[in-house]
């Protein structure tokens, strides 16, 4: 337990779980649109549940990260699951603002939880590796700790769509952003993206943009055939 004592073991345990804040509110936003779903007495476990198996999720993931950043169009095909993801959750927000609200099951909760964490936190968790330079310790500490916060974060921005509802819309688009930044980051179109650096922000704005758009076009067609 020596190292227990070393300062470079609690700055590299401050280093992680600050970086863990930075880079779980993407993911607490997920969470949290996918919890919305559920009745109200198990959106607590699919808080619960979902946070804790995706940091467990993150400390598997950080083994491998940088070999599979390296594999073309993984990222690309990660990015439009992204793309899904989002449409999806906009689309069930959007079916249910009828007089009767039907809600989903915790399992396709978690599930939706997880596969977004696992394309989400493919890069972020190179920069968590880096921080814990090999201890494994700390790298399970730190991703540990960074449980509460997900939690607490998934659990308020809950209280938020329910009281501000174009919040819904908004982490949708959020969710659309980074699977555009994803499909951008992919090994095959490296040197296009060094040579065009506007890339990056293009393809993640038309992300947004396409899981609003066709969610808001879905939300028409539904619209029109319950009014038929």
């Amino acid at each position: 337990m020596e190292f227990l004592q070393s300062a470079d073991f609690w700055i590299g345990l401050v280093k992680i779980v600050c970086i863990n804040i930075i880079i779980s509110g993407d993911n607490a936003v997920v969470i949290a649109l996918a919890a919305r779903s559920l009745p109200p007495h198990q959106q607590k476990k699919a808080v619960f549940w979902g946070s804790g198996a995706a940091v467990v999720l993150r400390i598997l993931l950080t083994v491998v990260a940088a070999k599979l950043l390296e594999l073309s169009f993984l990222q690309i095909v990660g990015g439009c699951l992204l793309l899904w993801i989002g449409f999806q959750l906009l689309s069930d927000d959007e079916e249910e603002e009828g007089e009767s609200k039907t809600y989903g099951s915790l399992m396709a909760a978690v599930r939706t939880i997880l596969i977004a964490d696992l394309v989400m936190s493919l890069d972020n968790v190179i920069a968590v590796a880096a921080a814990a330079q090999g201890n494994v310790v700390l790298l399970v500490l730190g991703l540990a700790i960074s449980i509460p916060l997900v939690i607490f974060g998934s659990t308020l921005m809950i209280k938020l769509m329910e009281r501000f509802p174009i919040i819904v819309v908004l982490g949708a688009a959020l969710i659309g952003w980074v699977g555009g930044e994803t499909i951008a980051s992919d090994a095959i179109l490296h040197d296009y993206a060094v040579a065009h650096p506007a890339l990056h922000y293009v393809a993640a704005a038309l992300g947004a943009a396409l899981v609003v758009g066709v969610g808001k076009f879905w939300r028409k067609g539904a619209s029109s055939a319950s009014a038929a």
